[in-house]
């Protein structure tokens, strides 16, 4: 969400000017975030967002936008690509994939309560459910063959402690994340700024999904390990159990969690500190230019995945 591509006023008009929207009233980069490219645009019939992708190929992208209509086709809470006047969610600028996106109302939180996380896993629930019926297949781009390969090029990068540490879990998760759990599509990132919420009575109401450009199949506990990991974090980088409890619950009323699962649930905890401390690793010894470029430090996910080693006996009551 970083500005990497600038888009000039002409051309945004242009750019516009293919689908149904009406005239450009203004728009602005949007600084959060590491990936793409976005802007937020208002329009005299309504608030998109606009995203220039820096990494992904077109025919990635046809697989993203085609999940998202489908999930919310499907009623799940989300953001919902724009089709142009020929039906198309997806076209060409600057030699890159280009896509319009309904703006959905509210935005992210940064303090999470049982109820937020409550709220949320009924939206997972729903996702993890409705993507079972989407025919397409992608692998997981971040998956355990880029864990290794990026914890090689980061390794020299760090120090004597954090070597020993990322290799034991390397090992470690060659197991685990191939274990016979039940897949589906998952998103893959759905951390505190994927998320919108809109004030309603004094009260945050969920209002969608946003972001699904990691989406893939995979795991779908490891889905539900990731977004813990983020929105059930205590100050000490330790899981909360009454929030992990809330969003597990709820989730469960929409796509049943498997006695099995458990099993693995320290595991899949594990597997997504470890895929975000390498991401931000590798982002911050290996950095893109951008214009507005804003890298996350990979301290909290190593002390993340810290924590979710020394307690991992703990975390396996952490269940329904």
């Amino acid at each position: 969400m970083s500005v990497y591509t600038i888009i000039e006023e002409a051309e945004l008009k242009d750019f516009l000017s293919a689908y149904n929207v009406g005239e450009l009233v203004d728009y602005q980069g949007i600084s959060d975030g590491i990936e793409n490219t976005n802007y937020f645009v208002n329009t005299t019939q309504g608030r998109f967002v606009l995203t220039i992708f820096e990494q992904h190929t077109f025919e990635e992208m046809q697989f993203y936008l085609n999940l998202m209509h489908h999930l919310a086709a499907h009623q799940v809470p989300s953001a919902d690509p724009v089709a142009d006047k020929n039906g198309r969610y997806l076209s060409h600028f600057k030699n890159k994939p280009i896509a319009l996106v309904e703006r959905l109302n509210g935005g992210s939180i940064t303090e999470t309560t049982m109820d937020h996380c409550a709220q949320l896993g009924d939206a997972m629930g729903k996702m993890h459910a409705a993507g079972l019926s989407f025919e397409e297949k992608q692998p997981n781009p971040r998956g355990p063959a880029w864990c290794q390969q990026t914890a090689l090029l980061v390794m020299s990068k760090l120090p004597a402690e954090d070597q020993a540490m990322l290799d034991n879990e390397v090992h470690y998760q060659k197991e685990k994340r191939h274990a016979d759990l039940p897949r589906g599509i998952i998103h893959a990132d759905l951390f505190r700024d994927n998320a919108l919420w809109d004030k309603k009575d004094g009260r945050d109401v969920f209002s969608g999904i946003i972001d699904f450009y990691y989406s893939c199949e995979d795991v779908l506990l490891y889905d539900l390990a990731v977004t813990a990991n983020d929105w059930c974090l205590n100050d000490d980088y330790s899981l909360n159990r009454d929030k992990v409890t809330a969003l597990l619950q709820h989730y469960h009323q929409y796509r049943p969690l498997q006695d099995h699962e458990q099993a693995y649930w320290p595991a899949m905890l594990r597997a997504g500190a470890l895929r975000f401390w390498l991401s931000r690793l590798y982002d911050k010894h290996f950095p893109r230019k951008g214009e507005l470029v804003h890298t996350k430090n990979p301290v909290e996910f190593r002390n993340i995945l810290s924590d979710r080693v020394r307690r991992s006996n703990e975390y396996l009551d952490f269940w329904l």
